[in-house]
């Protein structure tokens, strides 16, 4: 039986080995989401203390960098506006969002947004995003929320 029980426990810390990297990317992806939530959904400022950097980098070319700039900018949030995730992808210490905001501009906008995470925090951040189309050639929509 001791062979057994060992073999059995070999087994059991070689498949925590092998999905620990999968782990550590779930982590930062359900802390990035839960983040984007409050701040996004919730609007709720102080989320930008608790998740990002002081010295959070902005690699949006309208917007400065630091936390105390991202809360400043967000500060009047639209009360009509609204954000919805869609697909989420994690690898390592990125995590990219494709997401609806609605109510921020005069249409809504598609946009991916990557998050690189550092020590607990949300440490840089880029986008690309476009006003969303109703009518595709494809007749795919453009966003599909998170299920």
């Amino acid at each position: 039986m001791p062979f057994i029980r060992n073999t059995a426990f070999a087994f059991a810390l070689a498949l925590s080995t092998l999905a620990a990297p999968a782990m550590a990317q779930e982590s930062n992806k359900d802390f990035v989401v839960k983040a984007v939530t409050e701040l996004f959904s919730n609007k709720d400022l102080t989320a930008i203390d608790r998740y990002w950097a002081d010295s959070y980098i902005q690699r949006n070319p309208g917007l400065a960098s630091t936390s105390a700039v991202l809360k400043a900018a967000l500060k009047d949030m639209p009360a009509n506006m609204t954000y919805e995730i869609g697909m989420v992808i994690a690898e390592g210490d990125l995590v990219a969002i494709h997401g609806r905001y609605t109510g921020w501009g005069p249409k809504p906008m598609i946009v991916v947004d990557i998050y690189r995470v550092e020590n607990g925090k949300i440490a840089e951040h880029w986008d690309v995003g476009q006003d969303e189309v109703l009518e595709t050639a494809s007749g795919n929509p453009m966003f599909e929320p998170m299920k």
